[in-house]
């Protein structure tokens, strides 16, 4: 169910961790999908926390970008 795994975006690399189930949420998913928990860092540093809802949300063009790679690939 969880999976941990490094994403390079131009010349950030992100870390991320997911929490993915084998079905989709529409109560606790990000956009309904399989994803029910999501921690994005750079460096130390969260860039976007889901946890059954968005507590922080990516910010920077890169951030974004490493989200919508990590919902294609398990959501």
């Amino acid at each position: 169910m969880w999976n941990k795994g490094s994403i390079k975006i131009e010349n950030q690399t992100f870390t991320y961790s997911t929490k993915v189930y084998g079905e989709p949420s529409e109560d606790y998913g990000i956009e309904g999908g399989k994803i029910s928990k999501l921690e994005i860092r750079l460096g130390d540093f969260p860039v976007a926390r889901y946890d059954r809802g968005w507590d922080i949300e990516p910010e920077t063009e890169n951030a974004q970008l490493a989200l919508l790679a990590i919902l294609q690939n398990f959501n």
